[in-house]
């Protein structure tokens, strides 16, 4: 297993892919970021951020820019074969650029106002990931999503290697501090109307952490706060257990997603003395599914989606075609009420609510693996491939909460 995880570690790309190269690709497209971190400052021409800890928090502002589809498949990071990039094939960055506290506050009021609704999207990476490694997951999510919210990316110090797990670990807990305080801004924030959070692996931790340390701060969690994405959770259960308690009652909108074929969280469980990781849980199987259930938390079962990296691990963010059929759909105001409802249609109706009539990742990104397996689903969005043309533009709705297996009320999201 050692001898996989190592071989699924070569990346074979070039490195300090920071360095910005100019935009001669007229058909690419563009993401642009707002990125903290509580990484070093590099002093290698095109690294941008170490993998070491910083005694402050950081921001910058970053642009991607996206070959057209034609050239790269959907859930793929185009990462270049030699350097510099080139913006016709490659993943490349236009800008990367330091900013102080009140510039990044500032791109933050400008994103939220251009978006129109002030929707704002968290995400938060996984063990074993270099700074640009981070950058082009999230501009690839963000992409491929069709999400319209203003990105932030929390990026914080790993060594990016599969021998520096102890380390990564320890960073999560550095930056618990940093992440709260933003937490605790997105809340102030006036123009900040709604908050998604996507984590990966060991970046829930670090999510879950924050939000538990504000949660007992303030005394409950801000109703802003509306989706918390759990994709791949390498966190003990005992521990998740106790961190849902500690965030009160209210709480958001949590969405876990399981892969029991996940081979990194069964080498995290032997680590972690043999208990099993939330992330690679049988969530039919006692006590989890009556206790998920009590805290209202959905589960999408991914075991049988065979997408992803060789170590079943980053099936999240793995976004077949199926992605842009969900934001088609989506586009056209289509209440997600059919009588013959799917898995990946019952997540969206039941778990990602306003969000997910935004286009949120709950919605385009986790959902879409489930329509590949799941029947129902393929059948219901089966009637967009003919007028689909291309990624599509989102449009929000006012859909209804239906009760479901989680006990969620109806209710009227806006």
């Amino acid at each position: 297993m050692l001898v996989c995880a190592l071989l699924a570690g070569c990346g074979g790309h070039p490195r300090n892919v920071m360095t910005p190269v100019a935009d001669t690709a007229a058909q690419s497209t563009k993401v642009e970021m707002l990125v903290t971190t509580t990484r070093s400052r590099s002093t290698i021409e095109g690294e941008m951020f170490t993998g070491e800890r910083a005694m402050e928090p950081a921001f910058a502002e970053i642009t991607v820019s996206i070959p057209p589809s034609s050239v790269r498949k959907v859930g793929e990071v185009a990462w270049p074969r030699k350097l510099p990039s080139d913006p016709a094939t490659d993943f490349a960055t236009l800008k990367a650029e330091e900013i102080g506290r009140d510039d990044a506050k500032n791109w933050l009021a400008t994103a939220v106002r251009k978006n129109g609704d002030g929707s704002v999207l968290v995400f938060i990476h996984g063990f074993n990931n270099r700074f640009e490694d981070s950058v082009y997951r999230f501009a690839q999510i963000v992409e491929d999503s069709g999400v319209h919210s203003a990105p932030i990316l929390v990026t914080w110090p790993s060594r990016g290697s599969l021998l520096a797990y102890g380390y990564d670990r320890e960073s999560t807990n550095y930056t618990r501090n940093a992440l709260e305080m933003l937490f605790q801004y997105l809340a102030r924030e006036p123009n900040v109307k709604e908050v998604s959070i996507l984590a990966h692996s060991m970046g829930n931790w670090l999510a879950l952490e924050a939000l538990r340390q504000m949660a007992i701060r303030n005394g409950r969690l801000p109703a802003k706060f509306e989706n918390v994405m759990l994709a791949s959770p390498d966190v003990d259960v005992d521990v998740f257990r106790q961190q849902i308690a500690d965030m009160g009652e209210q709480h958001p909108n949590f969405t876990l997603f399981v892969s029991r074929d996940d081979r990194a969280l069964a080498v995290s469980r032997r680590v972690w003395g043999d208990v099993a990781r939330l992330g690679a849980i049988d969530p039919e199987a006692s006590p989890f599914k009556q206790e998920l259930a009590e805290s209202e938390i959905t589960v999408i079962d991914l075991t049988k989606v065979k997408a992803g990296d060789r170590l079943n691990h980053g099936k999240f963010a793995e976004s077949p075609e199926v992605v842009r059929l969900i934001g088609a759909r989506i586009s056209e105001g289509q209440a997600l009420t059919d009588s013959k409802v799917g898995l990946g249609d019952k997540l969206l109706a039941a778990t990602t609510g306003t969000a997910a009539a935004a286009g949120s990742v709950a919605g385009l990104i986790l959902a879409a693996p489930v329509a590949v397996i799941d029947a129902d689903t393929r059948d219901n969005y089966a009637g967009q491939v003919s007028g689909l043309t291309g990624s599509a533009g989102m449009k929000r709705t006012s859909p209804d909460c239906e009760a479901g297996a989680s006990g969620q009320k109806a209710c009227d999201r806006r």
